[in-house]
């Protein structure tokens, strides 16, 4: 780790101008950023994201009247999910006793404690038992630990009809399934290498088809694939080759236009690939998002960034996602940068590895 890895990202050059000047005058992934330069800003940005995701816990809170038909899912249990998927993950991926790694698992406690330890999930399966989402959240925590007798009990048998094994959905989401039933323990209802060659990024479509729809088809693609990050190996030697060396192309043109939300996605993508971490383009990009973050910590998912110093800058439904996104992506890349320094550190000749 370098001497300024703690470094705030707000204190370093360039700070508090508009993110499209930052990265017009800094450069963008089309160009390298200085060594170093991912790790200078990452832990700053991490913490901020997880500390505006702490403080804005509540409006991940479910409704009174969550379970009832008129109840918004993507409003109300998609955004909590996401809490507890993207919050195990970065616990998970940091290190024990850090203060983002406590925080990260305080946050799916509150998430589950949220599902009333898993019975509201039991409830919605038993409502719907032809739907997946109630299974994929339940699925997040399983893969963390936390479980439901009740639920797996009534889960097995309808993950054995054959209505499940046939339902009709894009690759991608059919691959989401498939990680899903692997965290819960039960048998995949079809092989995930052959799901993975109908998606985009499976049939290694060409490079500038890439648009939004697409971008994040791919991103969940690598996600669901390498069960978020936490299995890198997973990715098929083609597939781990075409995206280094699309990947900064693809995140040039997000960040020109204002799609920070996609950016984060395509950088933990970057941070899930196996072997060494993609560090140029890591340097390139993490400085310009960290221009983008709110002093608070959030980020939005489109457009110029606002200059208002106000405590919620932006209406939460456009930024948690972006900000847990952003938090996600950081510990990953964390992780990827400092496993590849740990490597160079034990195979470099004559170079004695010092430790902490």
């Amino acid at each position: 780790m370098t001497t300024t890895a703690t470094q705030d990202p707000r204190e370093t050059p360039g700070a508090g101008r508009p993110a499209r000047e930052h990265a017009s005058s800094s450069g963008t992934a089309g160009a390298s950023g200085a060594p170093g330069a991912a790790l200078a800003v990452l832990p700053g940005v991490l913490a901020s994201a997880l500390a505006w995701t702490d403080a804005h816990r509540t409006r991940f809170a479910l409704p009174d009247d969550v379970l009832e038909p008129h109840t918004q899912v993507n409003a109300t249990l998609k955004p909590l999910g996401e809490l507890a998927q993207l919050g195990s993950t970065i616990r998970r991926t940091t290190a024990p006793g850090a203060p983002e790694h406590e925080l990260a698992g305080d946050l799916v406690a509150y998430a589950w404690e949220q599902l009333h330890e898993g019975a509201l999930l039991l409830e919605l399966l038993r409502a719907e038992p032809f739907a997946a989402y109630p299974y994929e959240i339940y699925a997040a925590f399983a893969g963390y630990g936390l479980r439901h007798e009740g639920f797996e009990a009534l889960a097995r048998p309808l993950t054995a009809t054959r209505a499940w094994a046939h339902t009709e959905q894009h690759a991608n989401r059919q691959l989401g399934l498939v990680n899903s039933e692997r965290r819960v323990g039960a048998v995949t209802h079809t092989d995930a290498g052959g799901v993975l060659s109908r998606t985009w990024l499976g049939g290694l479509s060409e490079p500038w088809m890439f648009e939004g729809p697409s971008g994040y088809a791919l991103t969940h693609t690598v996600f669901h694939l390498t069960d978020w990050g936490r299995m890198p190996d997973r990715v098929p030697g083609k597939i781990d080759g075409y995206l280094r060396t699309w990947l900064p192309a693809w995140a040039d043109g997000c960040l020109e236009s204002g799609q920070w939300d996609l950016t984060g996605e395509l950088l933990a993508v970057a941070a899930s690939l196996p072997g060494p971490a993609p560090a140029e383009l890591l340097d390139a990009v993490w400085p310009v998002l960290a221009d983008v973050q709110h002093p608070t910590g959030c980020v939005p998912e489109t457009g110029v960034p606002v200059q208002d110093p106000a405590p919620d800058p932006y209406p939460f439904i456009d930024c948690y996602h972006s900000t847990l996104v952003t938090a996600f992506a950081a510990a990953l890349s964390l992780r990827s940068l400092r496993q590849r320094d740990e490597r160079t550190d034990e195979t470099t000749p004559g170079r004695e590895r010092h430790t902490p």
